[in-house]
């Protein structure tokens, strides 16, 4: 235990303080989840014959006759979802001055630590006041807590967009295999810490300060990404369909990338 003088000029008194506690951070290794795939390619490519002459609409209505279309590919991707909980909590002290009003005639104002003489100063208002000017600290506590769900990019998505599905044995083998690029290592660590980490900017010192992640996982759900080819235009388009129930997801111009395959 130590203490601290604090001197406004004219008066002197203490105020007990501590040391600070080092700062407590407890982080998980990050946990990966690959969906199997329960839907065939073969029900992606019926999918694809009946989608294939709706991409190419025109006007809203104009439908190029079928054989026009053919389908030119069907790629299988893992799609990346990363799921991070945590909280941060802050115990801190930070320096206050009170401006308190006593009376006119008041002289002097006796606290158990110390006694400070009253003196004539300006309020808020501009008006001349007896005050005691006391200065001390106030102890805050803080606490924030989070749970993100965020698409490869780091961009905020919603569970419903996350099917379930039983997952593989080996997930880091069906990765390797597959050839997919994996989501860099602190991406959803480092967003979490700039969501909910702030250390107030008034700390005069801290008591306790802790980081704690509860939750950490990457989730690869699979995808199939069907690209049909305009025989007489050459212009492609594509079709992405979930993995897992086979939902048609996205449909556009086939340029849009994906993840690798």
């Amino acid at each position: 235990m130590t203490e601290q003088v604090f001197d406004d000029g004219d008066n002197t008194f203490l105020i007990s303080s501590e040391p600070t506690l080092p700062f407590d951070e407890k982080i998980p290794s990050r946990k990966i989840i690959v969906y199997e795939t329960l839907v065939d390619p073969a029900v992606i490519k019926i999918a694809a014959e009946n989608l294939k002459s709706q991409l190419f609409v025109k006007y809203g209505f104009l439908k190029p006759a079928i054989n026009e279309i053919t389908v030119a590919s069907i790629e299988k991707y893992y799609q990346p979802y990363l799921m991070i909980s945590g909280k941060y909590s802050i115990d801190y002290y930070r320096k206050r001055i009170w401006n308190i009003p006593v009376e006119n005639n008041v002289a002097e104002v006796v606290f158990p630590f110390t006694r400070i003489e009253a003196k004539t100063a300006p309020d808020a208002s501009g008006k001349i006041v007896k005050t005691v000017l006391l200065q001390g600290e106030e102890r805050v506590k803080n606490q924030t807590e989070a749970s993100l769900t965020l698409n490869e990019a780091g961009k905020d998505i919603s569970l419903k967009d996350l099917p379930s599905a039983p997952s593989e044995k080996n997930p880091e083998e069906i990765l390797t295999k597959t050839g997919t690029k994996q989501v860099p290592p602190d991406l959803e660590l480092s967003i979490l810490r700039m969501r909910i980490f702030s250390r107030p900017a008034d700390v005069s010192w801290i008591a306790n300060e802790t980081f704690h992640v509860t939750e950490r996982l990457v989730i690869y759900t699979p995808r199939f990404r069907v690209t049909c080819k305009h025989i007489k235009t050459g212009k492609e388009r594509a079709a992405e369909f979930d993995g897992v129930t086979g939902k048609l997801i996205h449909t556009g111009d086939s340029r849009i990338t994906t993840a690798s395959t």
